[in-house]
């Protein structure tokens, strides 16, 4: 086999991994009802420090 085989044997290998990959995050990402992800949401910004709500990049005030 020529070496040039070999490399492209990898590359659709790599490729052919990372489809699975993704459809795999795409299958569990998809598996959470609307309400599940309601309630992580809630979850995650009750953690965050009193304050920290409105600092987002976009959220900033812009300074004179």
């Amino acid at each position: 086999m020529r070496w040039w085989k070999a490399v492209g044997l990898a590359g659709l290998v790599g490729v052919a991994a990372t489809g699975a990959v993704i459809a795999r995050e795409e299958r569990r990402r998809r598996a959470y009802t609307p309400d599940e992800i309601r309630e992580r949401l809630h979850a995650r910004l009750a953690k965050t420090a009193p304050g920290q709500e409105g600092s987002a990049p976009g959220n900033q005030p812009t300074r004179q």
